[in-house]
């Protein structure tokens, strides 16, 4: 979800508790302006009203799982992988964890500019149980400034192999949740295209990615499928589902893992085998460890 200035026009409509039932109870007016969900005079228009009811969808995912965490064990760790402008953070803090006294969300984003804003933001807000840290996913994994579990990994519209980065953050330190919203898939499917001559000699199947746009949707859906069996094959339950009505967005998927250190006996195997059949064994590295 990008960051956008929005103007007020003829549709907008003041904030108040009664115009605006969409707006969660609770909820800080000033960090929805500070996200630009709101215009800076409180006013919300059709594109905002569409951000954030993809936002409080997958806060309704993500919050049992909060409440699930804390009833365990009193207290919640969350890393936010891919973070961006760590809209997805500031409403989780914003709803759950402000009128707790336990948790601590971490946003991990590579662009310095982006951490600065966020931590500036969360000074002002006084969400002091926030930290931003300029990290790539291989100094995340290492770093002393992350604890060495993490109870819930999410990366919302984390692009391309971004989410693949986040798998492998979440495996390594043993989260409970792993929350994946993937987007713009698109090494699967150059791959299936770099090897589309051998693969017609090889298997009929090849038909399914023969035209461009085919192996395009085919790879992206193919990507998600591979996530999920090298999550099984760690231990995961993996629920996939929509996150918002197709209307809103043609990246939809949402996959939610939760750990059961009972891997799923045959899907190592069956991962290996989809590779090797579809002529991918070039992936490997990045779907079987």
């Amino acid at each position: 979800m990008t960051r956008k200035q929005f103007n007020n026009t003829p549709n907008t409509i003041p904030v108040n508790a009664t115009s605006i039932p969409e707006i969660k109870p609770g909820q800080s007016v000033e960090l929805l302006k500070e996200l630009h969900i709101l215009t800076r005079d409180g006013k919300l228009n059709q594109d905002s009203r569409r951000k954030l009811k993809q936002v409080y969808h997958l806060y309704h995912f993500i919050e049992p799982l909060l409440d699930e965490v804390l009833a365990a064990r009193q207290d919640l760790t969350l890393a936010d992988h891919g973070a961006g402008k760590s809209y997805l953070g500031f409403i989780l803090y914003d709803l759950f964890l402000k009128t707790r006294e336990a948790g601590h969300i971490y946003g991990i984003e590579t662009r310095e500019a982006l951490v600065d804003k966020s931590r500036e933001l969360a000074a002002k807000l006084g969400f002091t149980r926030m930290s931003f840290l300029n990290l790539s996913v291989e100094e995340s994994i290492h770093s002393p400034q992350l604890p060495g579990k993490v109870d819930v990994v999410t990366a919302l519209h984390a692009c391309n192999t971004a989410t693949d980065d986040a798998i492998k953050f979440a495996l390594h330190k043993q989260a409970k949740f792993i929350v994946l919203a993937p987007c713009c898939q698109a090494e699967v499917a150059a791959m299936l295209n770099k090897h589309k001559n051998q693969s017609f000699g090889k298997t009929p199947l090849s038909e399914i990615w023969r035209h461009p746009i085919h192996a395009r949707e085919f790879g992206s859906h193919l990507t998600n499928v591979l996530r999920c069996l090298l999550l099984e094959a760690h231990g995961y339950q993996v629920t996939v589902t929509e996150l918002v009505g197709w209307e809103h967005s043609m990246k939809n998927e949402l996959i939610i893992a939760r750990r059961t250190d009972a891997p799923r006996k045959n899907a190592r195997q069956r991962l290996e085998q989809i590779l090797r059949e579809l002529n991918l064994e070039e992936l490997r590295e990045r779907f079987i460890y």
